[in-house]
């Protein structure tokens, strides 16, 4: 039997709790999991893909079936590349599901052989985004239960920073 591999990508601006519950909850379906980055050009990141890279691997530290790795261009063509079939996408609620029905229906007329596998995030995380998580930090809000401890320390450098100037 071959090993089958999943594509889980994002924006991971920065990594969630609710990120790591899909992250887990996938390795008991996939053999191995690519956590890939999307370089987006249109979008304004607050972390760069080396730090957003460096925070995902400090938060899955011994879990050797994952790597993280980040893409350009189509989504469809990077899983070919990486020789998977299968996108792993998590669903919080119904407009998530929405917009995620697009890109599936998309990613399936681009290349029918790779297949899209949604997976509902634990009731815990069902209202987090790392959106908000950056919002509420960026005000001083504790953040500390929705996010690996080096992100909460990340968020606390980056706004520390950003108050002082």
């Amino acid at each position: 039997m071959s090993e089958k591999t999943a594509i889980y990508p994002g924006f991971f601006d920065p990594v969630t709790n609710g990120h790591l519950s899909i992250i887990s909850r996938a390795l008991h379906i996939f053999d191995k999991l690519i956590v890939a980055i999307l370089n987006n050009p249109q979008k304004k990141p607050l972390f760069s893909i080396e730090e957003r890279i460096h925070m995902i691997n400090q938060s899955i530290k011994g879990k050797n079936s994952i790597e993280v790795d980040s893409f350009d261009g189509l989504l469809v063509d990077y899983a070919v590349k990486r020789n998977s079939n299968v996108i792993l996408r998590g669903l919080r609620a119904l407009s998530d599901f929405e917009y995620e029905f697009q890109l599936a229906l998309m990613n399936r007329k681009l290349n029918r052989d790779v297949q899209s596998i949604f997976l509902m995030t634990d009731y815990k995380w069902f209202y987090t985004s790392s959106t908000i998580i950056k919002e509420a930090a960026s005000f001083g809000g504790d953040v500390s239960g929705l996010v690996p401890k080096v992100v909460n320390e990340k968020l606390k450098e980056k706004f520390q920073h950003s108050k002082k100037t």
